[in-house]
């Protein structure tokens, strides 16, 4: 805050025998007509009372006195505007185009290496089936056996058994309960049969 000015308002009294009074501040007619400013005074602590609107000559006199000190403004430098930096222009460079022949003939070698390795492989795994298949199918026919004829085999290999070699590792027992008009006691016999032809 600045300096502090004691400055006191004076007011007439409203009673009919009028005298001078000390007021609450000066009104703010009184700080126009003196040239004043509201801020300033407040700066120097003197009192401004809003709500009085009259006027009286000797409050104007006590602030046409006043000395109010300048306020010291800053000296500003001129805006210079900033020129913006300019990036030369470079021409761009053009890509050297690589050649597109010689790159798509080299993977076109490739997918047939492969395809000719897919084809020997399946080959492979067909004869190799095939193979299986043969060796399975070998084996001595139910029909080899005395008494066995070709209804009764094909009640056999109606529930797996095709050959005399699977028939010998079957239980007779559960084959009896699964082939009707063929007991217990003819299976063994031509289990018995069946191990004999296997051994000549």
């Amino acid at each position: 805050m600045g300096n502090k000015i004691k400055l006191i308002a004076t007011v007439k009294s409203p009673a009919r025998e009028s005298f001078l009074r000390e007021g609450k501040g000066y009104s703010l007619k009184e700080i126009q007509e003196a040239g004043g400013n509201i801020n300033q005074l407040r700066e120097l602590n003197i009192n401004i009372d809003y709500f009085r609107k009259s006027s009286h000559p000797e409050n104007v006199e006590k602030l046409k006195t006043l000395k109010v000190p300048k306020k010291k403004e800053k000296s500003r430098s001129p805006f210079v505007k900033k020129e913006k930096k300019r990036t030369e222009f470079k021409p761009k460079k053009e890509k050297v185009k690589a050649k597109p022949k010689e790159i798509l003939e080299e993977p076109s070698e490739k997918p047939t290496v492969k395809k000719k390795a897919d084809t020997v492989k399946k080959e492979k795994i067909k004869t190799v089936k095939k193979g299986k298949v043969k060796i399975e199918e070998k084996g001595r026919p139910l029909t080899e056996l005395s008494g066995l004829g070709a209804a009764t085999a094909k009640k056999f290999t109606e529930i797996g058994v095709e050959t005399i070699e699977v028939l010998i590792e079957e239980n007779p027992e559960e084959l009896s309960s699964l082939i009707s008009g063929v007991s217990k006691e003819r299976l063994e016999k031509w289990i018995e049969e069946g191990k004999e032809l296997i051994k000549q």
